[in-house]
């Protein structure tokens, strides 16, 4: 594990959004594109590999902890604007990282 400053953990917008739109991707590994209300920064594409885990209808209006500052990033047929984040299994499968209670789209992970 890499050691880093506070002044590098403080460059990583981690954000809270609200999963507004699921589709399934035109992806190379299954995968869902979702739209994510982030508030302020508005709503946001992402590509997530969560669909052993999570149907596409259970993920609207389910709060998730994003990466907002990370470059955008072409993703099958689409650009990915954010990073939803999860905690990968030892079987590949994504449990998404979410509040612990609702909290303002937009609002700063400190």
């Amino acid at each position: 594990m890499e050691i880093i400053s506070w002044q590098d953990f403080e460059k990583v917008e981690l954000r809270v959004g609200t999963i507004v739109k699921a589709e399934t991707a035109d992806t190379k590994k299954p995968a869902y594109r979702l739209e994510v209300d982030l508030g302020e920064l508005g709503i946001k594409k992402s590509s997530a590999q969560i669909t052993k885990l999570y149907k596409r209808e259970d993920l609207i209006g389910k709060q998730v902890i994003c990466v907002c500052n990370f470059p955008e990033k072409q993703v099958g047929n689409f650009i990915s604007e954010v990073l939803v984040t999860g905690f990968v299994l030892d079987n590949e499968e994504v449990v998404l990282a979410v509040p612990e209670r609702k909290v303002e789209n937009g609002k700063k992970l400190a």
